[in-house]
């Protein structure tokens, strides 16, 4: 079947690898996650990741602990890598190639970010996961999903949530609440809808990158956005 994209970047946070669980990784999660990407890969999708570390430590609230933001956001960077470590060998135990990137330099467990050696792993059909964030500190993990999809020239941004899409009010707290079949980056900005920061959105629109938020828990969602049915998730553009 054909693909209706030929690259794109996937978005996870960092707490959808909790699991059921308070804090940490649950390998059962990561397991079917690399399942997903893996029969999205075989079908012949060109695939990227970046996830969030927010199951591990999170910057915003390091002030809380009397730890100032800065340092706060690079813990919170090195848990991004941690993640990203587990990523990588989830999917390379079900045989998928990986290379693990790094906005911070720590050679001796991933490879510097660098756009065109990126691009080039990405070509030759590897899934690329992109680690600490932008490298700078008051920057999402989001941003940073935005800024490397930009850099890397992806279709599509793809974020994997556990709701089926963007709603007008949160659908676990409100069963009123109905879920958009589009949106347009003016009518998420304007709405306030807590999608992606307004810097990722900006950049996002800026750059004419959709972003598509879906079920990551589903199975076959995303092989299913790469075939084109857009009856999964929300789309802004």
């Amino acid at each position: 079947m054909a693909l209706a994209f030929n690259r794109v970047l996937l978005k996870l946070s960092g707490e959808a690898l909790m699991g059921e669980q308070e804090f940490g990784i649950d390998n059962t999660i990561v397991a079917q996650y690399c399942q997903e990407v893996k029969a999205a890969v075989d079908a012949g999708l060109e695939v990227s990741i970046v996830i969030g570390g927010g199951n591990i430590y999170r910057g915003l609230n390091a002030a809380e602990t009397g730890i100032e933001r800065v340092q706060g956001d690079y813990m919170g960077m090195l848990a991004t890598v941690i993640n990203g470590m587990a990523i990588q060998a989830g999917l390379e135990r079900v045989g998928v190639s990986t290379r693990l990137l790094s906005a911070i330099k720590m050679e001796q467990i991933c490879e510097p970010f660098i756009r065109r050696r990126a691009i080039r792993h990405i070509e030759k059909g590897r899934v690329v996961i992109f680690g600490a964030g932008t490298g700078n500190p008051y920057f999402t993990t989001d941003t940073a999903a935005a800024l490397r999809a930009v850099e890397i020239q992806a279709d599509v941004i793809l974020k994997g949530t556990r709701v089926d899409g963007i709603y007008t009010a949160d659908p676990e707290k409100d069963k009123t609440a109905t879920r958009y079949d589009e949106v347009s980056f003016d009518e998420a900005i304007t709405r306030n809808l807590k999608v992606m920061d307004m810097t990722a959105f900006a950049l996002c629109k800026e750059n004419k990158i959709p972003i598509i938020v879906f079920d990551m828990n589903k199975k076959g969602n995303l092989l299913k956005i790469a075939q084109g049915d857009t009856k999964v998730g929300t789309i802004v553009k």
